[in-house]
């Protein structure tokens, strides 16, 4: 295949659907023939995912590589910010912690050429091994208080020589205002970039737009490569969990209730979409105490802050919430952060969370955790009790757990290389470090197996489902943008 430009989708604000556009034409390129590789320089989320080097990058990109049928890599995303509070973040560079930071720490041109130089690397070790590189910005094009620090929007463009298209949210209004002047904004070097508009998330008439789409032709000098409808009926991987409040809803009847218990500092919700998306299970995400006591199933998420959620937990009363549905029969099951809440205790005698050392945990589970200053990231295969299917999924914690004194050994899982996870008490109790469980079929039979007698539906195959969404999403993205034109950029002579 001839060889095409490295495309950028930069955005006029967050949140306007870079991410999800990514993946589509990660997608498309890979339908017409490519092999493409997503890129996003910086990104700070609290969702990550461990490559098969056992390295931690943002679980955006990982779905992009999905999307694109390729191994996800650190080089796909080289800089990761995981909030641990309203103001400090764990930087994690090429796969791995390397320490906490401050925003104005982060920010400050001090040091910012060090890592300038690691992202760009990255970027040209990956343009060498895929065709396109599919690179995201972050937040706005145009924070001009913020271009001299810049790493990840248009002095990355630049560094790559891209095709920048810049993306703007309709549904949000303003449309017009936002990508002029996130346009004139920019400096007379980095407008060379900008190759195409892509207008996202339009509701109604397609045909109401098209005046709005000249105008904006006629007041940028930029084409118009596209103008997206808001979709439904597509379900992609959200980056942020800014939506799960969304979903905090009562019970249904007729099918097995599943509450995931809405931490404060709940990440990798992506662990439960699985569930979320199967016809036999109705997911909901609460701390609401009388919403979990009509939950079959509570599943305890993972936590960027374990000893702050389990004092939370038991401040607002969703921990006893949590034991008086367990002696009612529900069962709760703890993922990461969450097995660690469900054991006697958890401590942190070296403050790798903060200033408490000590806290008593649900008592669930003849467990007790220590936190640790080094941070396991690897990918697994394993086999849970006495299945003989093979699973898949991923470790990303910082703590180490082990049964109490006294306690009898009582994996949940077996791992290929020998090692053993979690703790097995019964069906109705038990926790597991190993995020994207969840996603194997066979485990999810299991977890619902005891409220058999009232399914009706078939199983659910989460892994045929995620790739027939990303043919829809690309579908859809590639019948509402002219495409002809796209390449036409991404193969022009400069």
């Amino acid at each position: 295949m001839n060889p095409l430009h490295p495309i950028m989708f930069a955005g006029t604000g967050s949140d306007v659907g870079k991410s999800i556009i990514a993946a589509a034409f990660c997608r498309i390129f890979r339908q017409d023939g490519y092999r493409p590789a997503p890129f996003k320089a910086q990104n700070m989320a609290l969702n990550s995912y461990a490559t098969p080097e056992g390295l931690e990058i943002g679980r955006a990109q990982a779905v992009q590589a999905e999307a694109a049928g390729v191994p996800c890599h650190t080089d796909m995303n080289p800089l990761l910010l995981k909030p641990t509070s309203d103001h400090v973040a764990q930087v994690v560079l090429n796969g791995r912690p390397v320490g906490n930071s401050s925003a104005y720490q982060y920010f400050r041109k001090e040091g910012r050429e060090e890592l300038r130089a690691e992202v760009n690397a990255a970027f040209d070790r990956l343009r060498t091994r895929y065709n396109p590189v599919v690179m995201e910005g972050a937040g706005s094009i145009s924070e001009i208080n913020l271009r001299e620090v810049d790493l990840v929007n248009m002095p990355m463009a630049i560094h790559a020589g891209a095709d920048v298209i810049l993306v703007a949210d309709i549904d949000r209004g303003g449309v017009f205002a936002s990508v002029y002047g996130s346009v004139m904004l920019l400096t007379p070097e980095e407008r060379k970039h900008l190759k195409g508009i892509l207008i996202n998330k339009f509701r109604g008439d397609l045909r109401l737009f098209e005046t709005g789409v000249k105008m904006i032709e006629e007041l940028c000098g930029v084409p118009v490569v596209g103008v997206v409808p808001y979709y439904k009926d597509i379900y992609i991987e959200e980056e942020d969990s800014v939506a799960l409040e969304t979903k905090q809803v009562q019970a249904a009847r007729g099918k097995i209730n599943v509450a995931v218990v809405l931490l404060r500092h709940l990440s990798n919700f992506t662990d439960f979409n699985a569930l979320e998306r199967d016809p036999r299970v109705h997911l909901f995400y609460t701390n609401n105490t009388d919403e979990l006591q009509k939950a079959d199933i509570i599943l305890l998420p993972g936590s960027k802050s374990t000893l702050s959620d389990l004092y939370e937990l038991r401040r607002n009363g969703v921990a006893g919430a949590i034991l008086a549905a367990h002696r009612g029969g529900t069962t709760v099951m703890g993922i990461c952060g969450g097995y660690q809440l469900m054991g006697q205790e958890v401590c942190d005698p070296h403050h790798v969370e903060g200033d408490i050392e000590r806290l008593p945990g649900l008592g669930l589970l003849p467990v007790t955790t220590q936190m640790q200053g080094e941070k396991v990231t690897r990918q697994v295969q394993f086999r849970f009790r006495d299945s003989q299917s093979l699973c898949e999924g991923y470790e990303i914690h910082m703590g180490e757990t082990r049964p109490m004194e006294g306690a009898q050994p009582s994996p949940l899982n077996q791992l290929t290389d020998g090692q053993a996870d979690g703790y097995f008490v019964d069906r109705t109790c038990m926790g597991t470090y190993i995020h994207g469980i969840l996603d194997n079929t066979a485990f999810i039979d299991y977890l619902l197996e005891p409220f058999a007698d009232r399914l009706a539906d078939t199983v659910f195959d989460y892994k045929a489902f995620k790739e027939e969404q990303y043919d829809k999403l690309a579908a859809h993205v590639r019948s509402h943008v002219d495409m002809p034109l796209i390449y036409e950029i991404l193969q022009a002579h400069d």
